[in-house]
């Protein structure tokens, strides 16, 4: 009995310490991005093609995992004076941790790095993070970040005792090179992101871009760098950020660089004929003089503001959506529509619009209550004229599931395209998460080849062989390949049928 004491005073200790909460950051002078400039290797590559297309910017749609691993990697190693670098998940795996000693390469180049990461995976690579932030040129800030460094336990108490807060994530992907080059999309940094895992891979999508759409970029994220939710490591973990620590990341690193390349990916890329034009300088881009970068309000993750008020990205999604005439194609990995963006789409499609929708199926997703939440919103859909797809699990590959986190999904692309014209790509999916909860980015462009290259991708991941159609039949909903027809949800395990079930009979579409 007297131990059940003492273990119930232990957690209540806990409990109160995960209270106490996070204290506010020390004021720390403003910084802004180096300014694109001349004499690097980026500024040749770039500069004269910029000059061409004055007043434009170029966009590249990247659809490939190896290529948007490869312009990375490349971008990394010219670069002459900076590279900023903004993410959700940096993974310690064989890419990601490919991808940070090429930073710190860099670094040793004199190179300035500036590394911007939400702090929910990163708080588990809390060293790593910790070492690279010991190089005089690399500067690491964690967004919205956790009080405790280590423990599960810890971790656990805190979320629990500042849930409010914690709730509130940054999910901007960012890569930007010298001011030059800079890749936006929905990708993460790690192998699934980039078709380098074993298992099941991301089908996913980047923007590379240059021209001014760069500069603005790059003032997105300054105002995140500069947010007092960014915290530098220096702060969270001074214990950790020491040379010797660094020098031990380098060790690691170091014999990285000559074991890939044998490795399979690194025959891929070697093969990749998008990859290989790249190293050519071949690079076929689209330019435009319509675009815009937008981002959500970094205090978003402090709760200020809700639904559409809070979200910058939906300010410019829904008009969009209902200026849609003909044609409205939608690639949301997490789709959870809700009452009012069903309304619309049903509106669009009922106005002669032909809505098109690819989700991930529930043999696919790999947070299954998502699907859950999504399902609610299935029929009602169908019946507004909105066509829906879910993609398969690729290569027939079992996805694991998970309750929380976000791995070994299919589908991660996050894009829409308007009419033939008009395309959106981002780290923003259709749900109550994006919209109320997390920090989102996306561009926003007007170019009719970059529009058919996103209608094409959406043929290709919609066909039968990769996804299932869903239809009403007889009021009742079917799932088709064209092949073989199913009356529920192909594929999925009893176990992931219920975690579906669970979360729309408990309600939770507001966190999904």
């Amino acid at each position: 009995m007297r131990d059940l004491s003492r273990l119930l005073a232990c957690l209540a200790l806990l409990a109160l310490a995960g209270c106490a909460g996070l204290e506010p950051r020390p004021e720390l002078p403003e910084q802004t991005a180096i300014p694109a400039a001349s004499g690097a290797p980026l500024d040749g590559l770039t500069s004269d093609a910029e000059a061409l297309h004055a007043g434009q910017s170029g966009f590249r749609l990247v659809s490939e995992g190896p290529e948007s691993f490869a312009i990375r990697e490349r971008t990394a190693a010219l670069a002459g004076r900076s590279l900023d670098v903004q993410t959700y998940i940096w993974k310690g795996d064989t890419t990601g941790t490919y991808l940070a000693y090429r930073l710190l390469q860099a670094a040793d180049r004199g190179v300035k790095v500036r590394l911007l990461v939400d702090d929910m995976d990163a708080r588990s690579h809390n060293y790593e993070f910790a070492a690279l932030a010991a190089h005089p040129n690399i500067e690491v800030r964690m967004f919205n970040p956790f009080k405790s460094r280590t423990g599960s336990l810890s971790f656990l108490f805190e979320a629990m005792g500042s849930f409010s807060r914690i709730n509130h994530r940054m999910h901007n992907k960012t890569w930007i090179a010298d001011n030059r080059i800079a890749v936006v999309g929905g990708r993460n940094l790690g192998d699934e992101y980039f078709g380098a895992s074993e298992e099941v891979n991301f089908t996913d999508l980047d923007f590379a871009m240059v021209g001014p759409i760069v500069r603005d970029a790059s003032a997105s994220f300054d105002r995140y760098w500069n947010s007092p939710l960014a915290y530098p490591m220096e702060v969270l973990a001074p214990k950790n950020v020491t040379p010797e620590a660094l020098d031990a990341l380098r060790k690691k690193g170091e014999p990285l660089i000559e074991q890939e390349k044998t490795s399979r990916f690194a025959s891929d890329l070697r093969q990749n004929d998008a990859v290989q034009r790249l190293m050519a300088g071949d690079w076929l881009i689209n330019w435009s003089d319509k675009f815009r970068f937008v981002s959500d309000d970094p205090l978003k993750a402090e709760g200020k503001g809700g639904g559409i008020k809070g979200s910058e990205v939906l300010t410019w999604l829904g008009p969009m959506v209902k200026a849609s005439h003909e044609k409205l194609t939608v690639l949301s990995p997490y789709f959870v529509p809700g009452p009012i963006a069903t309304q619309s789409l049903a509106d669009t499609a009922k106005a002669g619009s032909n809505v098109r929708i690819l989700t991930n199926s529930l043999a696919a997703n790999d947070v299954a209550m998502v699907y859950g939440a999504y399902s609610e919103w299935r029929e009602p859909l169908l019946k507004g004229g909105v066509k829906l797809w879910e993609l398969k699990p690729k290569r027939g590959n079992a996805v694991q599931s998970s309750l929380f986190g976000s791995q070994g999904a299919s589908l991660h692309t996050k894009a829409l395209t308007v009419d033939g014209t008009r395309t959106f790509v981002g780290s923003y999916n259709l749900d109550p998460r994006s919209t109320s909860l997390n920090c989102e980015q996306g561009v926003f462009v007007e170019e009719t080849g970059i529009a058919a290259q996103l209608e094409a991708i959406f043929d290709r991941e919609s066909s039968g062989d990769r996804a299932w159609q869903v239809t009403l039949q007889d009021r009742k909903l079917r799932w088709s390949d064209g092949a073989q027809t199913y009356d529920s949800a192909p594929g999925a395990s009893a176990g992931r049928r219920f975690q579906a079930w669970l979360a729309r009979a408990l309600g939770l579409s507001s966190q999904l």
